[in-house]
């Protein structure tokens, strides 16, 4: 039974990540926990977009969370055929987003965070929004971002950016795993090399020991030779058809440069290829 927490705020972006949390995991028997984070940010981010006539944000201040919360498990039992694997769980909370998550993902023995993502707003220049941005690098828990464009594929293409700098322990990648033999697809292990230069006695062994590792799956390994990390993702999900990113947050290289430094303006596939970041 796997735990999966799914941060929301009523929002159309939040439930599509909602809607794609139950596509991903429609064969698994899961606990959903639907968590509403009601912070005082939250709540003058509210009132600020009453003044520009947001329905969204108008029913935030007149509905408690609670009833919202329910409504959003009656809108799910609607448009989703009933499902005995799968059980729902509402929490409301006022707290810090960032310290309510960490609570639930201790306190329920979370599995998985999914979570929606409007990206830049236009505030930061950025593909990851605030929010999303703050629970992966500061919660230490296997997330999901489901970006505003991203509708449910089978993820049937993974691609797997690293520079082979880390080992890996076989207990972080096991997502991955558990993702390719799900879909039966293809694992596209992915390295950008700014000047083309090989990989040092480290690096070649880190790569032998993920060949090993993924030995029963299938999969592949790519180099690319371009001064862009985020550049050379976008070309190398456009030509092979990417369904999902996984990355691990500790690998920083790759994750600041393809999820915090890519320019809005440059590449377009954090509107619509799901992350899978690995703690």
């Amino acid at each position: 039974m796997k735990n999966i927490l799914i941060p929301t705020d009523f929002s159309e972006n939040s439930w599509n990540a909602i809607e794609y949390a139950l596509h991903f995991f429609e064969k698994s028997p899961c606990n959903f926990y639907l968590l509403h984070v009601n912070s005082a940010r939250t709540l003058e981010t509210a009132q600020n977009l009453c003044g520009q006539n947001n329905g969204v944000a108008s029913k935030m201040l007149t509905k408690p969370s609670k009833v919202f919360l329910k409504e959003t498990v009656e809108r799910i039992k609607g448009s989703f055929p009933k499902n005995p694997n799968h059980r729902f769980f509402t929490i409301s909370d006022q707290n810090n987003l960032v310290d309510s998550i960490r609570e639930q993902v201790a306190l329920n023995r979370i599995d998985f965070i999914v979570m929606g993502t409007k990206g830049a707003s236009g505030v930061n220049g950025f593909a990851i929004g605030s929010n999303a941005g703050n629970v992966i690098t500061k919660v230490k828990c296997t997330t999901l971002v489901v970006p505003e464009n991203a509708k449910y594929i089978e993820p049937k293409e993974i691609a797997f950016p690293t520079d082979f700098s880390i080992f890996y322990h076989p207990d972080i990648l096991q997502p991955i795993i558990d993702v390719v033999d799900k879909s039966k697809g293809e694992l596209n292990i992915l390295q950008v090399n700014k000047r083309g230069v090989n990989l040092n006695e480290d690096q070649q062994k880190n790569k032998e020991f993920l060949g090993d590792f993924f030995n029963n799956q299938k999969h592949s390994f790519h180099f690319l030779t371009n001064s862009h990390i985020e550049n050379a993702v976008q070309e190398f999900v456009d030509s092979k058809g990417i369904n999902l990113i996984a990355m691990l947050a500790k690998n920083l290289n790759y994750f600041q440069r393809i999820l915090f430094q890519a320019s809005v303006n440059k590449v377009s596939y954090y509107k619509d290829v799901p992350f899978l970041v690995l703690h």
